[in-house]
């Protein structure tokens, strides 16, 4: 078999350990050092999912503004882009810059190299950043950062999933705005907090891979009229 090699590294801000990029052959494969793998080309169904579904729910929104945190391998974004208008808007927030260089660069084809789509605009930053300056100013708030409530790279990401951050992000979405948020497994004080702070919320089990692969979890929150 053909070995991985490791073709890149990165620290992440705020003592969030090392991301390394892998490649071998076509596949590619981003692990965070001494925790495993944290995502891999080949498996990218649930990523696929979270987009398609939010977009399914915007039924009211022409043009919709979706932000999306958490770049990783650009596959939510290219499918997000698939369901949405030429005018919508797409904002990115994404803390590693290396992670936006690894898109444009080896792993952009990989996913139809999204991040040349003039609706995208990146931001190099923490996605709390932007969900704190929002007012009404998202109608979709994708969140595939750090695994998922049970983080592996960043302690810093756990106010996301407190009742602080939910709350931060629901003053963020306009009404009848969507909160999708991808997990790598189910959690149920997460699904508490964000009932908690308002949300309607549904729980979706998805596949890694069509029909197979590890099942992740999506919950998908929606704010009041």
């Amino acid at each position: 078999m053909t070995p991985w090699i490791r073709i890149d590294s990165a620290q992440v801000p705020g003592n969030g350990g090392e991301l390394c990029l892998y490649q071998r052959g076509e596949e590619f494969s981003i692990r965070v050092t001494g925790r495993g793998e944290l995502m891999n080309s080949r498996v990218h169904g649930s990523e696929d999912a979270l987009a398609e579904h939010t977009c399914a729910r915007l039924t009211d929104c022409v043009n919709p503004r979706l932000l999306i945190g958490g770049l990783g391998m650009g596959f939510t974004l290219a499918a997000a882009l698939r369901h949405v208008s030429q005018k919508a808007q797409l904002m990115v927030a994404e803390l590693v810059p290396a992670v936006v260089t690894w898109n444009k660069g080896p792993l952009g084809e990989q996913a139809g190299l999204p991040l040349q789509d003039p609706r995208v605009t990146v931001s190099e930053v923490d996605v709390a950043r932007l969900l704190i300056a929002g007012q009404q100013a998202y109608d979709a708030i994708l969140l595939d950062v750090d695994n998922g409530p049970e983080g592996l790279s960043r302690k810093q990401n756990d106010w996301l999933y407190s009742l602080d951050g939910l709350t931060e992000a629901y003053t963020a979405l306009r009404p009848r705005g969507v909160l999708a948020v991808w997990s790598a497994g189910p959690d149920k004080d997460f699904l508490q907090r964000l009932r908690k702070v308002g949300f309607k919320v549904e729980e979706r089990r998805v596949r890694t891979r069509g029909s197979k692969g590890a099942r992740h979890i999506i919950w998908f929150a929606s704010t009041s009229a």
